[in-house]
């Protein structure tokens, strides 16, 4: 039993590199996901310039349209015979020249709203560049301590198999059973009559015949296996 001590402190502090490894795991994610969640940010920027960009065109194709209008019903008037024709003509040529004043005016809240746009995207890409730069670094950290836990897991994994050796099959068993339904602890040790695992009190004659040595012992509360320390 006392080996079977050692090998669950063993197990414990593999656990514990285990759990460590999938904690920098997960701040090598959420460094990915900063630099990806920056990166979406650019492009939906990029998207809203290219936006603005296609409506400016669309906008200066409408102006040259209009500015053709406006050329045709000029010379036109010089070919108008009837006071008619020239004041549907006049009103043709104001209201191209109202629309585009309009078209215009469009345009430039459109060009003032693409540079104010093309600032901030050229900003999100400078802080872009420079979070990536710093998320290689941190990430570069991190994989140095993940290289250092490997090590120590592959270490630590070839002592446990090397101690497993020594213990009865049918006995590591039972203990690797125990430990997966009892969140690691399988071996726990009995103190002053009482289970260290669950806390409960043992029946005496249980307690007392931990001393005699040499049978596998379970607390009848939470089946954990008991070992005492005499000298304790």
């Amino acid at each position: 039993m006392l080996m079977l001590e050692e090998l669950q402190a063993l197990d414990l502090k593999i656990d514990g590199r285990h759990a460590e490894r999938q904690a920098l795991l997960g701040k090598l994610a959420e460094l990915d996901s900063q630099v990806e969640e920056s990166q979406r940010a650019v492009e939906e920027k990029r998207g809203g310039l290219a936006m603005l960009e296609e409506e400016r065109q669309a906008l200066e194709a409408n102006l040259a349209a209009e500015n053709d209008n406006i050329e045709r019903s000029e010379a036109r008037q010089k070919e108008i015979k009837t006071q008619k024709e020239y004041q549907a003509v006049v009103k043709e040529v104001s209201a191209a020249r109202k629309l585009k004043a309009e078209l215009e005016e469009q345009i430039l809240q459109k060009s003032a709203q693409t540079e104010e746009l093309s600032a901030d995207v050229a900003s999100r890409e400078a802080d872009l560049a420079s979070l990536v730069e710093n998320m290689a670094s941190r990430k570069a950290e991190v994989q140095v301590d993940l290289d250092r836990l490997d090590q120590e897991i592959a270490t630590e994994a070839a002592a446990k198999s090397s101690m497993a050796k020594a213990i009865p099959s049918s006995l590591l068993k039972r203990y690797e059973a125990l430990r997966e339904r009892r969140q690691g602890i399988a071996v726990v040790e009995a103190r002053a009559g009482n289970c260290a695992g669950c806390n409960m009190n043992l029946p005496p004659q249980l307690y007392n015949s931990l001393f005699r040595g040499g049978d596998l012992v379970l607390c009848p509360h939470c089946q954990r296996m008991l070992v005492v320390h005499p000298e304790q």
